[in-house]
């Protein structure tokens, strides 16, 4: 299977993404629509990920007040357990490492517990408690700045 990941920049790409997002969390997931897309879609930075020519997984990133927030990692069910994902969080990383921005800012997300070992493998912890964002257990984890900074 032919991975690529590219940053979104045309609105059609952003729908095919916003769509993955439906499926996966709107539907899948029983996330309500208005919990899903918030006030961040025009300031984060969105990616698509695309196997075999079919969009199947997005995600997206963006500064806070706490450093870089990488978030909305979504990937097609017929997808999961081909490496989508791991492509996903490979290209979110480089594309912050490249950011200017960037240095010295610590990269943070709220994984799902399922997802916990893929965002491990990229050297992410687990930081405080187990919580509930939209009745679905997480726990913030956090990618400490001296690790994939930007060289």
């Amino acid at each position: 299977m032919q991975i690529s990941v590219k940053h979104i920049i045309a609105d059609e790409e952003l729908k095919k993404a916003f769509n993955i997002r439906r499926n996966v969390f709107v539907i899948e997931q029983q996330v309500p629509e208005n919990e899903e897309y918030d006030e961040f879609e025009s300031s984060s930075r969105h990616f698509l990920a695309i196997a075999d020519g079919i969009p199947c997984g997005t995600a997206r990133w963006r500064f806070t007040d706490k450093g870089i927030k990488m978030e909305r990692f979504a990937v097609l069910a017929d997808f999961r357990g081909k490496q989508v994902g791991t492509a996903l969080v490979a290209a979110v990383l480089e594309d912050i490492r490249q950011h200017p921005e960037s240095k010295g800012k610590t990269r943070y997300l709220h994984a799902q517990l399922s997802a916990m070992p893929l965002y491990a493998k990229f050297g992410f912890r687990a930081e405080g408690e187990m919580f509930s964002e939209c009745d679905i257990w997480h726990y913030k984890m956090v990618l400490p700045p001296n690790q994939n900074e930007a060289k």
